[in-house]
């Protein structure tokens, strides 16, 4: 697990995955009948409101959070193999998070704007993106110390106002410094997120289906930005250092 001490490195690292966050949910609410594709607990609600209302239950709705969560204990166990092969887990989690993205963006292109979005395989390239989500909320979890949530935004302002309370207000020192570190972590976060539901948005008024090039492209970014930044190659070389000592 990577701590987020990098100024710069995981700085952008977290600015790309939330801006990836924010883009995909606003394209699949608006191309995808409604789906949010990276707030997962919204789905309920729709499913909820649907309910109420006598409408039908979505089968992209319904699926989404099994998928999400089948998702998840999949990347857990990635991540157990990588540890115990000595290899750092945060860069094959982007890798999987780029290919998923990259599916998703590879159908919805393929099928065009003018297809349902309860087809079969509208939904199946739905699916695609909702596990793209949760390898994201995965590796930020597992692969990144002390990161905010880089999809779940009311955390985040949660955490960032009482942050910003405490250094105002609080009379320690010490607990000032560490609620600054922390707020300025979680606003660049709220910053992303909120960056790419507009360009989200503005991309899939304009271009439709290609607007998944955004967070595909950044998602490729993401990876890149761990292989420029020392501090991430560093910490790659740290993870696989232990394994070799076991081997010899």
């Amino acid at each position: 697990m990577a701590s987020v001490s990098d100024p710069l490195g995981t700085k952008l690292l977290i600015f790309a995955l939330s801006v990836i966050a924010g883009s995909v949910d606003v394209i699949g609410f608006l191309g995808l009948g409604a789906l949010f594709i990276a707030h997962i607990t919204g789905n309920l609600v729709i499913l909820a409101a649907r309910s109420a209302a006598g409408e039908p239950a979505s089968a992209a709705h319904l699926l989404s959070v099994p998928v999400f969560i089948i998702a998840l204990a999949a990347a857990r166990l990635l991540a157990a193999r990588l540890d115990r092969s000595g290899i750092a887990t945060l860069r094959p989690l982007l890798v999987l998070q780029f290919l998923l993205l990259s599916g998703l963006l590879a159908i919805c292109i393929g099928v065009g704007s003018g297809t349902d979005p309860n087809a079969a395989i509208m939904i199946f390239a739905a699916m695609l993106g909702v596990s793209a989500m949760a390898v994201q909320n995965a590796l930020v979890q597992l692969s990144l110390k002390d990161a905010p949530s880089t999809t779940v935004m009311t955390t985040n302002l949660t955490r960032f106002v009482l942050d910003l309370g405490e250094v105002w207000l609080g009379r320690d020192p010490g607990g000032r410094a560490k609620a600054a570190a922390r707020a300025r972590r979680t606003g660049v976060a709220i910053a992303g997120f909120v960056a790419g539901s507009g360009l989200g948005a503005w991309c899939q008024a304009h271009v439709g289906p290609w607007s998944l090039v955004m967070p595909t492209g950044l998602a490729l970014a993401a990876l890149v930005i761990t292989y420029c930044s020392r501090w991430f190659v560093r910490a790659a070389d740290h993870a696989q250092s232990p394994a070799r000592g076991e081997a010899v």
